[in-house]
């Protein structure tokens, strides 16, 4: 088991609290970081790209010259690939990019992702995340106390609309709960910050 600080809201230092090794001290799969990223990546995809074929193009029913004496290479249709405005050849089409990694795949990706931001020291984990109102000023001057600069995963436990809408303005920041994370918001984010709630939710999902 590993320690590391608890701060409150103000960067004042609390408590320590321990990190369970088996879900933030492994040794990071590099592999599976990629292939989670990239699944992720491909998920995302809308696949609703769509280019017309020479057979959904308007015109060119009528063949624009007879076949022979005319001098010029035979064509059938004005529509077909190689004339301009013509038919596109082996366009896209809409289609399903998403694909699923199976179960052990996903937790070691996660996993891994969590032990690079220990390792790193980019992971801040605040006694509490919350606020009575809906205030960007707050979640700016809790970032500010706790010497976050870039770009900032704010985690919580649970949905909270109130710290969701509080940092929604703030450049690069994004916030999530313990069911919404994935491994390319972890990497993609320079600091984790992240509840002490949301740690004991984390460590009961992977355990």
């Amino acid at each position: 088991m590993s320690q590391i600080s608890v701060f409150d809201m103000k960067g004042v230092k609390v408590a320590d609290t321990e990190l369970n090794d088996a879900i933030f001290g492994i040794e990071p799969n590099k592999t599976i970081l990629h292939a989670m990223v990239v699944n992720y990546l491909a998920n995302q995809r809308q696949g609703t790209q769509s280019t017309l074929t020479r057979t959904e193009v308007r015109g060119g029913g009528r063949k624009p010259w007879r076949q022979k004496g005319t001098g010029h290479a035979r064509q059938g249709s004005i529509r077909a690939p190689q004339w301009v405005h013509g038919g596109v050849a082996l366009g896209p089409k809409p289609r399903d990019y998403s694909y699923s990694l199976n179960k052990k795949e996903r937790r070691l990706g996660m996993k891994s992702a969590l032990s690079v931001k220990v390792a790193d020291e980019n992971l801040v984990v605040v006694d509490a995340i919350k606020t009575e109102e809906f205030k960007t000023r707050t979640m700016v001057e809790m970032l500010k106390a706790l010497g976050v600069e870039g770009k900032a995963l704010i985690v919580t436990a649970d949905a909270d609309q109130k710290v969701v809408k509080s940092a929604a303005n703030i450049p690069g920041v994004k916030t999530a709960t313990v069911n919404t994370l994935n491994v390319y918001d972890i990497m993609n984010y320079d600091k984790f910050i992240v509840s002490s709630d949301a740690v004991k939710k984390i460590e009961e999902v992977y355990a």
